[in-house]
């Protein structure tokens, strides 16, 4: 059975299953997870604790087959760990886990309780043999990254469980904001933000300015959402993400590539819907799925052919910027030509048009 990472806590009030499974790409919602079935694990008399990390393609399954069968002298129950950094067990490892869930199904969990531990998996890896396995023997948790939009709640959250809060209404919501902007992508340091808090301040309500002195600015950016910011319309944001990837040293190509792709997809969708080609058939066919459909849904809805045609060019001019060539209307530094080429896609997915100081961003 497959659940989410909120809901493991209720299964876990129900009792232990023999295997869980724990994957996904958010590192501090795994951990906490983990730490929750080992804590159950513990309680339920499991006294004794083996860890398995497989890590290269000559790893001995056999061990781990050995050690779903053998129950220590010295302990009621033992928790096995087993780690799969990589995500990929390959064909010995398929069989080995596909037989070693098998036994533990037929243990019921009475002597041994597992824990796999798995990073995000593709679709893939999601539909084989093994992992089909795993999610039968027990329970598979999903840990998913804290989108942006659901990180201010997300915060008030966890600040609500030491009994801290902010002020209600749009103050309390900007407070919120100020710290999401602080720590978006960078959930590990969200959470010891908050923790911080609660050793600077008393319980009760934080002002902006309590806040705002004790939370750093330790926000970390994907160059893969920053297409999403920018499709969503979300200007700050987006020419946040932007400067704080040239900060951390991020290569302008692997930036311009990110974007100019996404002005492909957006160019192939268009022509498939123009062939009439249904909405969802023409996205999956330009491999658009997960949050960015929403945002293609929005900017196909407000961009024109020639307006592609329009970006197509200027992601072409700003190729050439982030390899070395001048162009004599386009900045020189190439990180300016990439904010040039944001500014020009939010323009374009705008229903009133740009503000004026993207205007004149557009201009310099």
């Amino acid at each position: 059975m497959q659940v989410r990472g909120e809901a493991l806590a209720r299964h876990l009030e129900r009792g232990l299953v023999p295997v869980y499974t724990v994957w996904g790409d958010e590192p501090l919602l795994a951990q906490e997870a983990c730490d929750a079935i080992r804590s159950a694990a513990r309680a339920a008399g499991c006294s004794e604790r083996q860890v398995h990390t497989v890590a290269g393609a000559y790893y001995d399954w056999s061990s781990l087959l050995g050690a779903a069968q053998a129950l220590s002298l010295f302990a009621d129950r033992q928790l096995v760990e087993i780690r799969i950094p990589s995500g990929k067990p390959g064909k010995d490892g398929s069989d080995a886990l596909q037989r070693y869930c098998e036994v533990a199904i037929a243990g019921g969990g009475r002597d041994v309780i597992t824990l796999v531990q798995l990073p995000r998996l593709d679709g893939t890896q999601q539909k084989s043999g093994w992992f089909a396995a795993l999610d039968r023997a027990g329970l598979a948790v999903r840990v998913n990254a804290v989108e942006r939009a659901a990180l201010p709640a997300w915060i008030a959250q966890r600040m609500a469980a030491q009994r801290q809060g902010v002020a209600s209404g749009p103050q309390g919501q900007r407070t919120l904001a100020f710290f999401a902007d602080r720590v978006e992508g960078n959930l590990l340091a969200a959470h010891q933000e908050i923790q911080k808090l609660g050793l600077l301040y008393p319980q009760g309500e934080l002002s902006f300015e309590q806040i705002e002195a004790a939370v750093l600015n330790v926000a970390r950016y994907d160059v893969f959402r920053l297409g999403e910011a920018v499709l969503a319309g979300q200007t700050v944001r987006a020419l946040r993400m932007l400067e704080g990837l040239e900060a951390e040293g991020e290569a302008a190509v692997l930036v311009h590539w990110t974007l100019a792709e996404d002005i492909r997809g957006l160019k192939r969708v268009k022509d498939a819907l123009g062939s009439g080609k249904p909405l969802p058939l023409a996205l999956r066919e330009a491999r658009v799925w997960g949050a960015k459909e929403r945002v293609f849904e929005r900017a196909l809805a407000l961009l024109s052919d020639a307006a592609i045609t329009h970006l197509l060019e200027a992601a072409q001019i700003c190729d050439g910027l982030v390899k070395g060539l001048k162009h004599p209307d386009w900045p020189l530094d190439p990180w300016q030509g990439l904010k040039r080429l944001v500014l020009m896609l939010v323009e374009e997915t705008s229903r009133v048009g740009a503000r004026p100081a993207a205007r004149l961003a557009l201009t310099a």
